[in-house]
């Protein structure tokens, strides 16, 4: 299993950092977030170190984001949420604070729950086939 020493993540999936964990198998661990955004947030993260989205290969997350609805159902059944926000947050500007891939769980209650997306959109600011086109051409 690769790590990193001065992984936080890393530390927890070793077992030096202790956490409230949710699910393990030999690929993924999911452990309850320390800031509890929401009753029951919870964190799923590969057990092999990588930094983010951009540098993870195809099979781990396969993984990965294979777990995610198994975890997600297991939240639904122990604390009842009326809905759930997937998040992943890649690179300081996005967001991320610590860099090993990391999945938010966070379940939903109610508009007051302490948990507002904020979203704007800009349809008329961007051209969309424009956009497609360029991104087809890199995939």
């Amino acid at each position: 299993m690769e790590t990193h020493e001065d992984c936080i993540f890393c530390k927890i999936v070793a077992g030096d950092i202790p956490s409230a964990k949710v699910y393990e198998d030999e690929d993924v661990y999911a452990f309850l977030d320390i800031s509890q955004v929401t009753k029951g947030h919870t964190l799923v993260i590969p057990k092999n170190h990588t930094k983010n989205i951009y540098e993870t290969d195809d099979a781990l997350a396969a993984k990965l984001f294979a777990r995610v609805p198994k975890i997600a159902n297991a939240l639904k059944e122990s604390f009842q949420p009326t809905g759930i926000n997937i998040l992943n947050n890649n690179e300081e500007a996005a967001g991320q604070s610590v860099f090993h891939l990391h999945i938010h769980l966070i379940p939903r209650y109610d508009e007051t729950d302490g948990f507002k997306p904020n979203w704007i959109t800009h349809e008329d600011k961007y051209d969309l086939a424009d956009m497609s086109s360029t991104i087809s051409t890199n995939l």
